[in-house]
């Protein structure tokens, strides 16, 4: 097993765990953090990815990638707690409940 075969391997668990967290939890930061951890995890299988090449240079061109994903994350990070802290003023809660009909 490669290095690169590892690190792929954890970022499709990182992304597995996020995604069965996301759908699991209602609790809004709860969903925030989720949404970074299956974000963490397609990053390092990116990374694993770059390394996948022939020759002795890995490929730039997903490193790069995960750097912009990363400056995108945590500019939609901010916002989204942001959002929460809005939406837990409003409501007095920061759940989300499926709308009962009237």
């Amino acid at each position: 097993m490669t290095i690169s075969l590892l690190y792929a391997l954890v970022g499709v668990v990182l992304l597995g765990i996020g995604l069965y967290s996301l759908i699991i939890y209602s609790h809004l930061v709860k969903k925030i953090l989720a949404l970074n951890v299956a974000g963490s995890g397609v990053f390092l299988f990116l990374v694993a990815t770059a390394n996948q090449t022939s020759g002795p240079v890995p490929d730039p061109v997903p490193h790069a990638m995960v750097l912009t994903g990363i400056v995108v994350a945590v500019s939609a990070t901010a916002l989204a707690l942001a959002l929460a802290c809005r939406i837990h003023q409003v409501t007095g809660t920061a759940r989300l409940t499926e709308n009962e009909p009237e």
